[in-house]
């Protein structure tokens, strides 16, 4: 019986289950609150009321956490190109593949700095269309 791939997939399914309760006892606490103030029955400002029913915005990917992650993985690569030439020593048929392995794992890293610098491009250019909204035009 194969039982590795059944308790992959019940990890998994735990681990969004988790997930989905977490979120729902946050959004739970958020609106305690609101829910003891009705029941005292204290005015409450429409202000208020507007910020705890709306959902918090996700900020995004943070481009700093990407060069990061990419830093650490071409670390990485660069240190299994280094075990490639030093394991040719011993067992010189290990170079190539050990090599191979190093370069997926370097072109990995090459991706994700060229993510963050997508991701730092696109916030530049939508906070420069704000601005743009922001401003009144001239000569109107």
């Amino acid at each position: 019986m194969h039982l590795v791939p059944i308790a992959v997939l019940i990890f998994l399914t735990a681990c969004a289950v988790a997930g989905i309760v977490a979120d729902y006892k946050k959004r739970a606490l958020a609106v305690e609150p609101l829910r003891l103030a009705i029941e005292r029955g204290q005015q409450l400002d429409p202000a208020v009321i507007e910020r705890l029913m709306t959902p918090d915005r996700d900020p995004g990917l943070n481009p700093v956490y990407l060069k990061i992650g990419g830093i650490i993985i071409l670390s990485l690569g660069a240190g299994i190109a280094i075990l490639a030439v030093v394991l040719t020593q011993v067992e010189p048929h290990a170079f190539f593949p050990i090599l191979g392995g190093a370069a997926v794992v370097i072109c990995l890293g090459v991706g994700l700095m060229i993510a963050a610098r997508a991701v730092e491009q696109q916030r530049a250019a939508q906070s420069e269309r704000r601005s743009q909204v922001s401003q009144p035009r001239q000569g109107s």
